[in-house]
């Protein structure tokens, strides 16, 4: 139980071209070292090749991937009387939303032989189709809280 005061949350500012919120973040989590201007190249060229692939504001299929791939519920580990139990809860926007950006990443990094854009614009059409590798990471989630749906009511 913390006894420290909250933590206030910082504002974050929208992203200059689409001016999103999920993109600054996104942009944010993407940085390695502080090289904000690198990743913000980065993410607009796989913006630019999302808009020639699905001739849609890119903007709207960035979207739709997060909403496709940030998950639902998730389950966490409980200490109930020397057993440990993985009881599903509902994720909070804010966690869903970091989630769903840290998966992306993660699978767009993973793959390898191509630049990040590409890479990052591969991915996000997968997300936006339903499919991929990220996709199969939230289905395994949700199977996870499904499957201990029964210990549900040891919720805190």
């Amino acid at each position: 139980m913390g006894r420290r005061r909250k933590r206030i949350k910082r504002e974050l500012l929208p992203e200059p071209k689409y001016g999103s919120l999920e993109a600054a973040k996104f942009i944010n989590m993407m940085m390695y070292s502080g090289k904000k201007s690198t990743c913000q190249a980065s993410f607009y060229k796989s913006m630019d090749i999302l808009s020639e692939k699905t001739k849609e504001n890119p903007l709207a299929v960035f979207k739709k991937a997060l909403e496709n791939v940030r998950p639902r519920v998730e389950v966490r580990s409980r200490r109930i009387g020397g057993a440990t139990y993985q009881v599903p809860v509902e994720v909070p926007s804010s966690r869903s939303l970091a989630l769903a950006i840290r998966w992306l990443l993660a699978v767009s990094r993973k793959k390898k032989g191509k630049p990040m854009y590409e890479k990052l614009a591969n991915e996000l059409l997968d997300a936006y189709k339903g499919e991929g590798e990220t996709i199969k990471r939230r289905d395994e989630l949700h199977r996870m809280a499904e499957a201990n749906r029964a210990f549900a009511h040891y919720r805190w």
